[in-house]
This record gives structure tokens, C-alpha cells and sequence, in this order.
């Protein structure tokens, strides 16, 4: 699919885009390109002199370094690979965009539609001057996504108070305890994705900078940008640090619920052991054992049974070790 947006009285809009023709009646500073087919990377290589990246290209992006992520051509083409983070109902990924810059339009490729895009061109319909050319939209699409990851922050701390209650609680059985465990497995893995997404959106907005490609309003931008991830830096560091300690407290509970049981076994393997060494003994058949002339013998051997399985039970009970 290919979106082209431009400037009408300071506001972006959508301009509807079917045939190569269309293309060349807009005068853009974003196209935008999701899912791509041949045909629509051709036209805007036909009518904007552009070398975006096919299928075949975007394969090979995913395995260059990350220190050539960002590179510019000779014919004056900016080439930028960033990662934006998408959160998903059951699980999260990190979907890999590729931009061009050339004479201030930004061309952008992605393989899923993307909330920070989403948000940019709700805010950049309704805000007059929320951009004037592709650089600035470039940047509100890395100051959407670091809002994004905040916002996906927000959730994992609403969603960690729950799992606190939990692991606070006065019982916590191993089938909860296993089901806490999962969760917290789940928001560690989102908590790095976003961890993930931020410093790449760092290191991208960094490069611009280094290059010296911006104006001074949006150099300052870029400056801000990095201030907000490098807060949200903070909170992810802090949210490991939690994870950690839930997931350590989880663990100490399930070791406790087979301590006990445990116990258990040990109490009565103890308890155990003086009656049935008692019935060994009796069980012997030696001629002079009390039981052969004694009439009460045997219930003598029983009532020794018992209260050698008694005093044992009253000891761990004084000393507090069955409860």
C-alpha cells in the first residue's frame, strides 16, 4: 500500500494515490509505503529518482551491522534503519523500517501498520505546523515511538501491582505460583523489547545529529528526544530490577509449599522409626521374650508402640515444627 501526505495549509494530508500519475500530481514529504508491491516501488523510483530498497534488499538490511544502519548516498539519498517497537495481545516484536531522505520528502517502508505512524498522522491532520518537511516527520515518528514504549512501560507497571498482590498474599499455591511465573517471564520479555526499541531510536536520532543534517529547531527536538529515552531508561532498568525480585519471591514460595511437604515426610519417617523398632524387636520370636509367659505382653509391646509414636509428636509440636 503506498500513502502519500502533503502539506495543505501547514496540516498533513493523505493524497489518494492509484496510478503513477497521481503520484506525480502530489507534491509530498512523506510517502509512505506498507507492504509494498514492485509496481509501487517502481513508480516512485520513476517519478522521484529515489533507490528504495525491494524485497530482496530488505532481507539483506536485517543482517548488516548496526553501525551501517545509517549511511548516505553519493547522490545526496539518506539511508536510515530503525526498529520500532509493536505490542501485540499475546506477544510483542520489534518490526524493522527503512527510510530515505531526498530533497526534504521522506520515504519510509515497513511490513506492518505501525501505532507510531498511526499517531503521527492523527496529530500532523489536526496541528497546523506539527511539520514542514520529511526530517521533521522523521523525528515525530521517533518521538511517537519513544511515547509508545512509554506508554507500553505504563502498562507493565499497572500489570506488575497486580502480580505484588499476589506474591504479597497470605497463601500462594504452586499452580498460582507457576502462573505468576509466566506472566513475569511474559513482561520481561516485552520490558526488553522496549528496552530494545529505545536504544535504537537513540542511536538512529544520535546519527542524525552527528551528521549534521538538521536544523537548529530540530536539532534542539533531537536533544529532547534523547532526554525522554534516556528517562524511560530508568524505568526499564528499574522494572528489571522488579521482575527480579517478583520472579526471586515467586520461586521462595514454591520452595516453601515443598518444604512443608517435606516436613511432613520427615516428621513421620521419625515418628516412625521408635514403633517399628519396636516391632522388629517383638517380632523376633526369642524364647525368653516377655510375651511367651506374660499374658499382657503383647498389649504391653502395642501401648509401648503407641507412646513411642507419641512422645515424638508431642516434642515437634512444643518445639513449633507442625505448623
Amino acid at each position: 500500500m503506498l500513502n502519500a501526505f502533503e502539506l495543505d495549509s501547514g496540516r498533513l494530508r493523505q493524497v489518494h494515490v492509484e496510478t503513477v500519475e497521481d503520484l506525480r500530481k502530489c507534491r509530498p514529504v512523506w510517502v509512505d509505503f506498507d507492504e509494498p508491491t514492485e509496481t509501487e516501488i517502481a513508480w516512485a523510483s520513476e517519478v522521484f529518482g529515489i533507490n528504495l530498497p525491494d524485497g530482496e534488499e530488505e532481507d539483506e538490511v536485517e543482517d548488516i551491522e548496526a553501525s551501517a544502519r545509517f549511511y548516505i548516498e553519493e547522490n545526496g539519498e539518506i539511508h536510515v534503519r530503525s526498529d520500532f517497537f509493536l505490542l501485540h495481545q499475546e506477544e510483542s516484536e520489534v518490526v524493522l523500517v527503512s527510510f530515505v531522505l531526498k530533497d526534504q520528502i521522506l520515504f519510509s517502508l515497513h511490513t506492518e501498520d505501525l501505532p507510531a505512524f498511526r499517531l503521527l498522522r492523527l496529530r500532523a491532520r489536526i496541528q497546523p505546523g506539527y511539520v514542514e518537511d520529511g526530517k521533521d516527520v522523521l523525528l515525530e515518528l521517533y518521538a511517537a515511538n519513544a511515547e509508545y514504549s512509554a506508554d507500553a512501560l505504563e502498562g507493565i507497571y499497572a500489570r506488575l501491582h497486580k502480580f505484588g498482590d499476589k506474591v504479597i498474599g497470605i497463601h500462594l499455591s504452586d499452580e498460582e505460583a507457576g502462573e505468576v511465573l509466566s506472566e513475569i517471564a511474559r513482561e520481561e520479555n516485552l520490558n526488553g523489547y522496549i528496552r530494545r526499541n529505545l536504544m535504537d531510536t537513540r542511536r538512529a536520532t544520535s546519527a542524525l545529529m552527528r551528521g549534521r543534517l538538521l536544523s537548529s529547531e530540530q536539532f534542539e527536538m533531537a536533544r529532547q528526544i534523547l532526554r525522554d529515552i534516556d528517562s524511560l531508561d530508568g524505568h526499564t532498568g528499574f522494572l528489571f530490577d522488579k521482575l527480579n525480585f517478583l520472579m526471586d519471591a515467586t520461586v521462595g514460595f514454591i520452595n516453601i509449599n515443598q518444604n512443608k511437604i517435606i516436613k511432613i515426610f520427615s516428621v513421620a519417617s521419625v515418628a516412625l522409626l521408635p514403633p517399628t523398632l519396636i516391632a522388629s524387636l517383638y517380632g523376633m520370636n526369642f524364647r525368653f521374650m516377655p510375651e511367651l509367659e506374660w499374658k499382657l505382653g503383647y498389649p504391653f509391646a502395642l501401648g509401648l508402640m503407641a507412646l513411642s509414636i507419641a512422645a515424638p509428636f508431642w516434642y515437634f509440636r512444643r518445639k513449633g515444627w507442625l505448623r
